[in-house]
């Protein structure tokens, strides 16, 4: 079967990642951290079964996420922490417009201004 007739499985907790709000393969595209050029070759999993990455993001439609140890928001640096939150928790809104939009996409607009920047250059 094709890559593309098999969907998408987490390649942490194995089940499907059937919606783009959930996708950490995306959200990591949205906010400039995954090459478009690589983003196919890139192993998928659900936002959630990356909570290094999750709990960053701060919005309404989210169930915050803790995290324990080194990695955690509170050992981390503050001003690291603030920044993060802002860049991530913008990725998860625009995953979230992207959702509710209509009709046929295209990828390339799917990232923030700056990161659609970055990838230009």
């Amino acid at each position: 079967m094709a890559k593309c007739d098999e969907g998408y499985r987490c390649d942490v907790c194995g089940n499907d990642v059937t919606r783009l709000i959930d996708s950490d393969l995306y959200l990591r595209y949205v906010i400039g951290e995954l090459d478009p050029e690589v983003l196919h070759t890139h192993s998928e999993r659900h936002i959630r079964c990356n909570p290094v990455l999750a709990q960053f993001i701060e919005h309404k439609a989210f169930d915050a996420v803790s995290l324990e140890g080194d990695l955690s928001r509170e050992a981390l640096d503050p001003e690291f922490v603030r920044s993060r939150v802002q860049l991530v928790s913008r990725g998860y809104k625009r995953l979230l417009e992207i959702a509710a939009s209509e009709g046929e996409r295209d990828v390339t607009a799917y990232p923030l201004p700056e990161a659609i920047e970055k990838y230009r250059s």
